[in-house]
């Protein structure tokens, strides 16, 4: 049991499982919103033959204590079938997508474009002012891209969210 007095902050990759049923949704976020907690990444998405289960993934962040709430709460709701922590459960892949627009010229053009392919990042739209990168990665890699595109006219950015699972043969 998490001690109370414990304040260290730790962020959390929590899979759920839960019918795929209207409302299923809103009411995890009510959970989230109605005792305060954050959501810093959502994905939705059915997994099952049939399209009746669906895969929440949520990256949230507290303390030990909030995040041991945050599962037990989760697993209260009646449309849930399980609950997994991914980052205390073991190895666990991560791996986000985004949309990086940037409207530069000449050389922010040709270091846009140097960078991208340090990062992988595949152009899928180009004009003659401005590119769209798409980039698959950790949340981390997306951030440190996004940084390094801002002083070269980053002008808008889109991402879809976390999409986690465990490595091996462990499944939610």
């Amino acid at each position: 049991m998490p001690s109370p007095l414990d304040t260290t902050q730790r962020s959390a990759t929590i899979s759920v499982l839960v019918d795929n049923e209207a409302g299923v949704l809103a009411r995890v976020i009510g959970l989230f919103s109605g005792r305060g907690y954050n959501i810093d990444s959502l994905t939705v998405a059915p997994v099952a033959d049939g399209g009746n289960l669906s895969r929440i993934n949520v990256v949230t962040s507290g303390t030990e204590m909030v995040i041991e709430q945050i599962k037990a709460q989760l697993d209260r709701l009646v449309p849930v079938h399980r609950v997994a922590d991914l980052t205390l459960e073991g190895p666990h892949i991560a791996r986000e997508m985004a949309l990086i627009k940037v409207a530069g010229v000449d050389n922010d053009r040709a270091e846009a474009l140097r960078l991208a392919d340090a990062f992988r990042a595949r152009v899928v739209d180009a004009t003659t002012e401005s590119f769209v990168f798409e980039m698959t990665g950790s949340t981390e890699k997306l951030d440190a891209f996004v940084e390094l595109m801002r002083p070269l006219g980053l002008a808008e950015v889109s991402r879809t969210g976390v999409a986690a699972m465990a490595r091996g043969t462990r499944s939610i």
